[in-house]
């Protein structure tokens, strides 16, 4: 009974996600799951992406956190909407959960919209959301080993941020093993080398995202 169950809840957030890529699909919104670790920097990514883009696409932010709206409150500051999700313990963002939340936004005027998942390697992966693409951030002081233990995650996503990359003559960490691995996980993935301090890498991620906004608006990127 208890697999019975879970199939089932499994199967109404794929239908739910359906649904939802099909709203996001009329109103030609690029949708982004951004999913990562506790500290992985996916907000500090999320904030130098807004500067960088704040002039060159209407976007908005769905933040999902366990408790407290304090990366809302820091996205907030650059001027986007954003709308908190406060799962109360859950570990990851479902279909249903963005699909309420999106009711809240002015889609319309929307060309790109970000959801950052709760900070977990394992969950966010295996509920879809209905988004166009998903992506992963991986810190350089979580470990090199990250990509083989969490494998989902990175077999699901379409690019791989290596963040904080100014931090590796620190860390006991190999960008050329940890990016072999990836590659083997999800073989062509586009792989970025990012530092939100050093601003290294944003201009090729930010451009990795206006293009994947044009293909959607149906315009050459």
């Amino acid at each position: 009974m208890e697999v019975k169950v879970m199939k089932n809840i499994l199967g109404e957030n794929d239908r739910i996600a359906a649904e939802n890529r099909a709203m996001f699909q009329e109103k030609k919104v690029y949708v982004l799951n951004l999913m990562g670790s506790p500290g992985a920097g996916k907000t500090s990514v999320l904030e130098k992406t807004m500067e960088y883009l704040k002039d060159k696409v209407h976007m908005a932010v769905i933040e999902g956190d366990l408790f407290t709206s304090k990366d809302a409150e820091r996205i907030e500051k650059h001027g986007v909407p954003v709308i908190q999700i406060n799962t109360a313990g859950g570990c990851h963002l479902d279909a249903p959960m963005v699909q309420q939340t999106a009711k809240d936004l002015d889609l319309d005027g929307l060309d790109l919209l970000i959801v950052e998942n709760v900070g977990n390697l394992v969950c966010p992966a295996d509920f879809p959301i209905g988004a166009d693409d998903s992506a992963v951030v991986l810190s350089i002081t979580e470990g090199e080993d990250k990509p083989m233990k969490y494998p989902l995650i990175f077999k699901e996503s379409s690019i791989v941020l290596l963040n904080k990359v100014d931090l590796v003559p620190y860390c006991n960490f190999s960008l050329a093993n940890a990016e072999e691995d990836i590659d083997t996980l999800n073989p062509g993935v586009k792989i970025v080398e990012v530092s939100c301090t050093k601003n290294q890498g944003i201009e090729d991620w930010c451009g990795w995202l206006l293009q994947k906004v044009a293909e959607k608006k149906g315009a050459q990127a």
